[in-house]
């Protein structure tokens, strides 16, 4: 881990792994992409979604279903940080779902509203669990069983189980499979955001040393990407597991991200405000807590 105040620094001189054909948290990046999938990743490491999308707008024009989905994929997660952009999101989504014509395509897209809908529950702006669950057991349904994408649909299907299904030991099951297989398949990305969420299990089940241990694996996968928007809840959850004066440190520098982002992700406004008494930039809208993402 890089030493106080160094982090956004050392996040933003790093090489980074760049997208490739993929879309949402984990994108299946690809060290091979080229100079478009450098700048989209660049874009959308430091929370500029929509300048990101913007550059897929020519491939959109062209009817590419690939471009149409990223371009989903990235207006989604920025609903997901920023509690906004709804209306954007599924415009975007109609035309992904418009343009696929292969099951992996219509899968993909399936997963994407799937995620959208989550994200509007699980940040209280509108109760669209049922949506949710029946997008992403379509996608289930439509995506080969060899299809890179499934690691990212076992995923999101954890975290509807966790947050909406009470079920810990189901949720656990799948974040495991798509640990697994995003580790096969070198998504470190995806590996960040499992790390974490199986980490916050084991938090919940008592296993301290567990979830330091998956939290530091998330914010050191963060650093090493560049993934520069995700590294402010990264920091707060390994805060919250560590001792004083370490977490102090971690909150402050998690202060000091949030602010150089604007206020993003901004679930996190409530709790990082009420520990530096500093007015909020972009309050989020309801309780989503520090594992929304």
């Amino acid at each position: 881990m890089v030493g106080e105040g160094t982090v956004a620094e050392t996040a933003m001189s790093r090489s980074v792994r760049l997208e490739g054909a993929g879309s949402g948290a984990g994108s299946g990046a690809d060290a091979e992409g080229g100079p478009l999938d450098h700048a989209v990743w660049r874009l959308r490491s430091r929370g500029c979604w929509e300048d990101a999308a913007a550059l897929l707008e020519p491939g959109v024009a062209r009817e590419d279903a690939g471009a149409a989905l990223r371009r989903a994929g990235l207006l989604v997660e920025r609903c997901m940080f920023t509690a906004d952009g709804w209306e954007r999101a599924e415009e975007a989504l109609r035309v992904a779902e418009a343009l696929a014509a292969t099951d992996e395509e219509r899968g993909a897209a399936a997963c994407e509203r799937g995620h959208l809908a989550y994200a509007a529950t699980v940040l209280a702006v509108r109760d669209r669990a049922d949506e949710a669950r029946a997008a992403l057991g379509r996608a289930a349904a439509l995506l080969p069983p060899d299809s890179p994408r499934r690691a990212m649909l076992d995923f999101r299907r954890g975290l509807m189980t966790e947050h909406f299904g009470d079920s810990p030991q189901a949720a656990r099951a799948a974040y495991r499979r798509a640990h697994a297989a995003a580790t096969a398949q070198e998504d470190a990305l995806l590996c960040s955001f499992t790390w974490r969420h199986l980490a916050g299990l084991a938090l919940r089940g008592g296993e301290l040393a567990e979830a330091r241990h998956g939290f530091a694996e998330s914010l050191r996968l963060r650093e090493e990407l560049g993934y520069l928007v995700g590294m402010a809840p990264a920091l707060v959850a390994l805060a919250d597991v560590q001792p004083e004066p370490e977490a102090e440190r971690l909150r402050a520098e998690a202060r000091r991200l949030f602010r150089l982002l604007g206020g993003v992700p901004s679930w996190l406004a409530d709790r990082l405000v009420g520990e530096s008494g500093e007015p909020s930039p972009a309050p989020g809208p309801g309780p989503a807590g520090d594992s929304a993402e």
